[in-house]
């Protein structure tokens, strides 16, 4: 899976406000219906209209750096309903979604679409060289 990186959050890595190591990072699960990206403008998870997140994650484990390339431990959603997860959206998660800053968006993984069912849903990440992506 690669992604593409939020303009704001790739400012916020400059600039020292996202801590890979240390920050609660999550990932929102994204019904595109109802969200259209702007890799540029959004800034926030508030900027992901409400009724576009299917699911939210836990805090990601296991995070790695080694050369500017991210990555941390597979993801599951838990117990997911509602519309179909045609993208993904990585956030600092700051518990205020005014606060909390989009990362990275993703909307060409092998494994999406997904369709929810009711159960967990687990989320993969490449197993290549960039992970989850590459500074």
């Amino acid at each position: 899976m690669t992604a593409s990186l939020y303009g704001k959050g790739r400012e916020g890595f400059l600039g020292g406000d996202i801590d890979w190591d240390a920050d609660i990072i999550k990932v929102v699960a994204i019904d595109v219906a109802n969200y259209s990206v702007s890799i540029d403008a959004d800034e926030f998870l508030a900027d992901i209209p409400a009724a576009a997140r299917v699911s939210i994650s836990d805090a990601l484990t296991s995070k790695t750096k080694a050369l500017g390339v991210a990555g941390a431990a597979n993801v599951v959603f838990q117990e997911v309903t509602g519309a179909d997860i045609e993208a993904i959206a990585l956030y600092q998660d700051t518990g205020n979604e005014a606060t909390s800053r989009l990362i990275a968006y993703n909307d060409e993984s092998a494994d999406l679409p997904i369709l929810p069912n009711g159960g967990d849903i687990n989320l993969n990440w490449d197993a290549g060289v960039n992970k989850i992506f590459k500074l």
